[in-house]
């Protein structure tokens, strides 16, 4: 689990069922990091605590078309005065947290939102305990995340997603601004946006309008690099799940075999093979422990931070198309502008007309050209954000995995070696 931030949450899954109980915990961390985040971000609030209690993802629906339901107990006791402190029941759905996930990249661009576990596309493993409990854990870190962002925290999309009822959440998810919701002057901007790009290409004056400063230029070459190498890592923590299972299953066969060669043994013989059978089964539970443990803390935590660079590259377009309306907004203000001063020279009767537009048109470039430096501000504080947790993160996630390998390697040296002895006296035996 996750626990760097300034919320952390701990689940307790009750039973590997459609039906399990999950009890989330949120508390003040008054630590170096809860400072730095608060004091020096929100200047507004002290360290805020919350105590929520979630039970029951369950499955719902009919037979043909059923999903799964996570119940959130919220029981919250916050200084932060727009979370209440009664208990509260709500249900919520995956989709639910897809809701909340594109209204917060909606509403904050050039923050990285955190990513969600992609939806099951094989209909036998949606409801598997270990699909369950995958998807559990993924939006837990989901949820971890947003709570724990010194910005997200404030959503009033989040207040919702986590105290309101079902008809208010309905509601609320009901009112997105989706293209059929959008003003008619916003559908005016979107055909002249069209109508422009299918004039530039017909007359072949569209040209790429990307920032190519030094420095966004390093910071998207790490961002590649760096989903391309935690790709192949966990490409390579799925082959040792898997190599783990399959040794495990293999031990378990060799172990039944065993015995069952011991049956038709004498005394001496058949007690050995016995006992060399329940050792290599002992292997093969011990195996498949920890082949469970790597998927769940090892494989897991790679994959979702594939999924948080993914989620950083969406931030990324964010910011290109912020620079490439800025950029076309400001070269058309400066065309505008000598246009205006040929007018107040030679037609001065349409200068002021020209000048209205003019003001007009350059109100909009400073707006896009405040909204691009805002993005790209952001997107250099969310980066250091993301190193430092990506350090401390992927940092336990390998101290987690080399102490588990050593503790497996050690307990089946152990059975190895409680073994010997046994074998040794069977085999002097038979020599004499």
């Amino acid at each position: 689990m996750f626990r760097e931030g300034i919320l952390d949450y701990k689940l307790l899954l009750h039973a590997y069922t459609d039906t399990f109980i999950i009890v989330l915990h949120l508390w003040e961390r008054a630590g170096r990091l809860c400072n730095r985040e608060f004091n020096r971000l929100n200047g507004i609030y002290d360290c805020p605590y919350f105590t929520s209690t979630v039970v029951q993802a369950a499955k719902s629906g009919s037979l043909k078309q059923s999903y799964i339901a996570f119940r959130w107990i919220s029981k919250t006791k916050t200084n932060i005065p727009e979370y209440q402190g009664q208990e509260k029941i709500v249900i919520r759905r995956y989709s639910d947290f897809v809701w909340l996930r594109n209204r917060l990249a909606d509403k904050f661009k050039g923050i990285f939102i955190p990513p969600l576990p992609e939806k099951s596309a094989v209909e036998k493993f949606r409801f598997s305990a270990e699909f369950i409990e995958l998807r559990r854990q993924a939006l837990d870190v989901f949820i971890n995340r947003v709570a724990s962002h010194p910005e997200l925290r404030r959503s009033e999309d989040l207040r919702i997603f986590l105290q309101e009822d079902e008809e208010t959440m309905e509601r609320a998810r009901s009112q997105e601004n989706g293209i059929f919701k959008k003003k008619p002057s916003e559908f005016m901007q979107i055909f002249k946006d069209v109508q422009s790009k299918v004039s530039d290409v017909v007359l072949g004056k569209e040209k790429p309008v990307e920032e190519t400063s030094p420095e966004y230029e390093k910071l998207k070459h790490y961002i590649f690099e760096l989903e391309d190498h935690l790709s192949e890592a966990q490409k390579q923590a799925f082959r040792l799940v898997k190599r783990h299972r399959e040794l495990g299953q293999s031990l378990s066969d060799f172990g039944k075999a065993t015995k069952l060669l011991g049956v038709c043994e004498g005394e001496t013989l058949g007690k050995a093979f016995s006992e060399l059978g329940s050792k290599l089964e002992l292997m093969s539970l011990k195996l498949h422990k920890e082949a469970q443990n790597l998927l769940m803390n090892f494989e897991e935590p790679l994959k979702d931070y594939v999924r948080a660079v993914q989620s950083i590259k969406v931030t990324m377009m964010d910011r290109a198309n912020a620079f490439k309306q800025h950029y076309e907004l400001a070269e058309t203000v400066r065309l505008k502008e000598i246009n205006l001063d040929k007018l107040t020279l030679i037609r001065s009767d349409r200068a002021g007309e020209a000048e209205i537009e003019f003001r007009e048109l350059r109100g909009e470039s400073e707006e896009a050209t405040a909204k691009y430096e805002t993005i790209a501000k952001l997107m250099n504080e969310e980066l250091l954000r993301f190193q430092e947790q990506k350090t401390a993160e992927l940092g336990l996630v390998f101290h987690e995995f080399a102490k588990g390998q050593a503790k497996l390697s050690n307990e089946i040296a152990d059975a190895w070696r409680s073994l010997l002895p046994k074998l040794g006296t069977t085999s002097q035996l038979a020599i004499m």
